[in-house]
């Protein structure tokens, strides 16, 4: 179903191009970069972030590509290492790339951002939500697009949530990367919105294996609430720790409180946990349900981060709909960053209906209205909230 849904919009949007194009070459593919963690400890949502992509890939050739020309992805594995991201991202820019889908850590990502800029290479994170990433540049000027939900709104979104429940009393962990700097930056400017702070701040280095002293000093400070902000087995490090003292405090956070690195690592102690979600692994309406299906027969897997997939899908559908708006097949890097800006077709995603995503002035596809609160449930995450389920039965715009 998925795949006649996108194969009658492709066909809307080749008209709309203008068939005259027809006569454009059809034997040299339209280039492609993807970076990201597919091997390392950010893997877990590297890999369906590749997989989403390669499944709209798929998909998108299926009917012709553009106009005839099959795109092909040229692929960079990151490792979760800002230098070989670096390294990568390098490589990408010499090798004729049209535009990238890229990066899974803000820490990777931060590293590279000025060879996209410099470049004149656009980039689009489907995964990182570090806040500086589509900030650094002026907006108009920027080549760096996003859709993922940068952390200055799940921070937010989270905190108004926490004192919908009555917890006030905010003990912040963070990991010491470019993520959990910026996170917590977030959190803490969202407490301070609401003239709260944290009653605690713990900071720690990827790979730490016991918090239980810092965990233990959050407690004793009077903390009735945990917030960490770090991507990898760490946040299961948090849970557990929290077991191990029989503090029965909850754990919030941003999206990565979704990954199997905490959930399986964290097993029992996972259950509760609370995080921002743009998209959750449940068939609510048909292109949900479609999408998951694809998903499962191309792979024959379940995804491990569902978020991740959908965003880096959408992601290479509204870049193959800004190319159909440049009439002469010629993809300078200023042309695709314009097209970008104005794409003309509202794209029918599976995060978004994507009615102007992107313009000259924000280059942040996602806004506070997408976000829902993801809970874990029994090893896996569903809507905290039934309201938000009825709710995602409709898609939702930008606002």
């Amino acid at each position: 179903m998925r795949v006649l849904f996108s194969r009658l919009t492709l066909a809307l949007g080749l008209c709309a191009a203008g068939l005259a194009l027809a006569q454009a070459p059809t034997a040299q593919p339209v280039r492609i970069g993807v970076i990201g963690p597919f091997s390392g400890p950010s893997s877990d949502f590297g890999n369906p972030m590749l997989h989403g992509v390669q499944l709209a890939v798929e998909e998108i050739n299926a009917v012709g590509g553009y106009l005839g020309r099959p795109l092909e992805l040229v692929v960079k594995d990151d490792q979760g290492n800002p230098d070989v991201g670096l390294k990568g991202s390098q490589e990408l820019a010499s090798a004729g790339v049209i535009a990238t889908i890229g990066f899974c850590n803000t820490g990777v990502a931060a590293k590279s951002l000025d060879v996209f800029q410099n470049g004149q290479l656009p980039l689009i994170i489907p995964c990182a939500t570090g806040t500086p990433l589509t900030a650094k540049f002026p907006a108009p000027q920027s080549y760096i697009f996003r859709t993922s939900a940068r952390d200055a709104i799940q921070a937010p979104f989270v905190v108004d949530d926490l004192l919908k429940r009555g917890w006030t009393k905010v003990a912040i962990f963070a990991d010491t990367t470019g993520y959990g700097e910026a996170g917590m930056k977030d959190v803490e400017a969202a407490l301070a919105a609401k003239q709260l702070k944290p009653v605690h701040v713990a900071r720690f280095a990827l790979g730490v294996k016991d918090l239980g002293k810092e965990l233990a000093a959050a407690r004793d400070a009077g903390a009735n609430v945990v917030f960490s902000y770090t991507v990898g087995p760490e946040n299961a490090t948090i849970a557990n720790g929290m077991r191990d003292l029989k503090w029965d405090a909850p754990q919030v956070g941003a999206w990565p409180l979704s990954f199997p690195f905490f959930i399986d690592g964290a097993k029992a102690a996972a259950d509760g946990a609370l995080m921002a979600q743009t998209f959750i692994a449940e068939p609510s309406n048909e292109r949900r349900a479609a999408f998951l299906t694809a998903y499962q027969r191309k792979y024959k897997h379940k995804i491990a981060v569902p978020m991740a997939a959908a965003q880096s899908y959408d992601s290479t559908y509204l870049l193959t709909y800004a190319l159909f708006s440049i009439r002469d097949g010629k993809f300078t890097g200023p042309a695709v960053k314009a097209a970008l800006e104005n794409i003309p077709r509202v794209y029918y995603g599976v995060v978004s209906t994507y009615e102007k995503p992107f313009s000259a002035d924000d280059k942040d596809a996602v806004t506070p209205n997408m976000l829902v609160m993801g809970k874990v449930r029994n090893g896996a995450v569903t809507f905290a909230y039934p309201e938000d389920a009825r709710r995602n039965l409709v898609v939702q715009r930008k606002k």
